[in-house]
């Protein structure tokens, strides 16, 4: 493997600083959501509901009706219905 250049070493720890720049963003804002998580559950809110809530904000109408059915229809498969 040939060595890398000067410029395209100087461009390599360009790349990963900002990897490592963001990274250290992501670990910040996940903290935060911990922190609203945590509020939300010293406020009576259960958590587990809130983070179904908004994968569910997340999807598509359609996707959300699809997703009800076929769980309906595994519960009654199951006997759980």
């Amino acid at each position: 493997m040939d060595d890398i250049s000067s410029a395209g070493a100087g461009q390599l720890k360009s790349i990963i600083e900002r990897i490592e720049r963001l990274e250290e963003e992501k670990r910040n804002i996940a903290s935060d959501i911990k922190d609203v998580y945590a509020e939300a559950k010293g406020q009576g809110y259960d958590t587990k509901i809130l983070r179904k809530v908004i994968s569910l904000r997340k999807k598509e109408p359609h996707e959300r009706q699809e997703e009800e059915a076929l769980l309906e229809t595994y519960l009654n498969a199951l006997g759980m219905a």
